[in-house]
């Protein structure tokens, strides 16, 4: 169980995230969704660690790690990815993953330093690498430096590494943010296989509401920094104050039509006069 109590923070006189409060259970994929600035990256950042909380807190099955670094998030569990990769460019494919593999047996056994036993589980932690980059169709690049790759490839990477650490939150920041239209169903593939594990929390930021409507079993709706809507994707979705002010979409009047365009108006001759004389002035 994930939990915020009254999260906020601010920055000078902007409180860009406005006591909110929020609880997530194991087994579910909730999308955070609202207009651009809402707040929804700033959340994410609170709830990974990236940004002290101003007030409020985070809990992760009961524990408040409010105060932890990022680092100690995640080994307790807590696995981000972001809105712009995160990799070790100048390494690898498989070499990325080999290391995310690694740091999370390294943290569950408590090896540290221990060259024999790094040297031992090499092969291992090798193996467990290319499957999962084999799972992210990109085991044909495992020799390729992660700065080579495209952005598509690289966004998929970052989902490899998430895999490789194993966490019990997944946080996923626009995951398929720059793909091409080819590119966005290997990851829309393996968050859905993340979700038929029912054991595993998903938070998923995302723009694209055909992506919310197919994946998420909850919606969460932040709009300057406060949650606005909470509940089923259908009756969110519905709701009338969400599509008019959060999706785009033009109320409709009493009967049921949409208000119709106002209509465009040929200039007279005196005004085209005008704006003539002043475009000469």
């Amino acid at each position: 169980m994930l939990e915020t109590r009254d999260l906020t923070i601010r920055f000078g006189g902007h409180v860009a995230v406005d006591r909110v409060s929020c609880a997530f259970a194991p087994g579910t994929l909730t999308a955070i969704v609202g207009p651009n600035g809402a707040g929804k990256t700033t959340y994410f950042n609170l709830i990974s660690g990236q940004l002290p909380a101003t007030e409020g807190r985070v809990l992760l099955n009961g524990e408040d790690i409010t105060r932890l670094p990022a680092p100690l998030r995640t080994h307790r569990g807590l696995g981000r990815a972001f809105q712009l990769t995160q990799l070790f460019p100048n390494l690898t494919v498989q070499e990325n993953v080999r290391l995310a593999v690694q740091a999370r047996e390294s943290g569950r056994r408590g090896l540290g330093l221990d060259l024999l036993s790094v040297w031992l589980d090499r092969k291992g932690w090798i193996d467990e690498a290319r499957r999962i980059l084999d799972s992210v169709r990109l085991d044909d690049k495992r020799d390729a430096h992660a700065s080579s790759l495209p952005h598509g490839d690289q966004r998929k990477l970052e989902v490899a590494l998430l895999m490789a650490l194993d966490p019990k939150v997944y946080m996923f920041d626009e995951p398929t943010a720059g793909m091409s239209v080819d590119e966005v169903p290997v990851v829309l593939d393996l968050i859905r296989t993340l979700q038929r594990r029912r054991d595993r929390l998903i938070l998923l930021v995302e723009h694209k509401m055909d992506v919310v409507r197919e994946l998420a079993d909850r919606i969460v709706v932040l709009h300057n920094g406060q949650l606005v809507a909470d509940g089923e994707p259908a009756a969110v979705i519905a709701s009338p104050v969400v599509q008019q002010a959060y999706l785009g979409v033009v109320p409709e009047d009493e009967d049921g039509l949409a208000p119709a365009p106002a209509e465009r108006r040929e200039p007279t001759e005196s005004q085209r006069h005008a704006g003539r004389d002043a475009g000469a002035a």
